[in-house]
This record gives C-alpha cells, sequence and structure tokens, in this order.
C-alpha cells in the first residue's frame, strides 16, 4: 500500500469531465509534491500527456493519474478526492502520510 493510491469515483468522473472539455484523449490527470506553503511541502494537479521514466499510472473508470516516484513516496497510501459544495469545488487528498498541516489546508508536513 506504500506505493499505491486510491482514486474515488467522484475524482475520475471529475477528471473525464475536464479530459471532456480539453478534447486530448492522450491526457492525465499529474499529481506532484513540491516544497513550499507554510508547512514545507504542497499538492500541484496538472494535466499531462507524457510519461516521465519515473512516473507510476494509476487508473480508475477509464482515466489515468499519474505520480512520479518522489511524489508518491509521500502519497503512499492516499485517497485522491473531488468534493463539490455551494462554496467550491476541488480536489482533495486524503494523506495518511501528514503529520501536520496549515491552517489554510494548502500545504503540509510528513
Amino acid at each position: 500500500m506504500a506505493n499505491t493510491i486510491t482514486i474515488t469515483s467522484s475524482a475520475a468522473a471529475r477528471v473525464a469531465e475536464i479530459l471532456e472539455a480539453e478534447g486530448n484523449e492522450k491526457l492525465m490527470l499529474r499529481i506532484k509534491v513540491s516544497g513550499g506553503g507554510c508547512s514545507g511541502f504542497q499538492y500541484g494537479f496538472d494535466l499531462d500527456d507524457r510519461l516521465g521514466e519515473d512516473d507510476q499510472v494509476f487508473e480508475k473508470d477509464g482515466i489515468k493519474v499519474v505520480i512520479d516516484m518522489m511524489s508518491l513516496g509521500m502519497l503512499g497510501g492516499s485517497e485522491v478526492d473531488f468534493n463539490q459544495t455551494i462554496m467550491s469545488a476541488a480536489f482533495s487528498i486524503n494523506n495518511p502520510n501528514v503529520t501536520a498541516s496549515c491552517g489554510c489546508g494548502s500545504s503540509f508536513a510528513i
């Protein structure tokens, strides 16, 4: 479980909507962890049509999520979800490796 992630049906459905709007069936959702934010690390979400040598691909309901091995080391065991409320709509990551996060929730520590 350390080198895997779970993608919820809600997240897969939202990625499928985004990819359909983009009109490029080769696109994948890329998730990465980078240094930054007030707690040390932050998540990044992007669309990508290329795979790197150290990328791992996770699939759910026909969509692909790509994560490089360095980021996966910090994301292992996480769940990627998409939440929509009357006030916001956003992808979220339930990461069991997080030991602290900032007040605004945009960065974390391991």
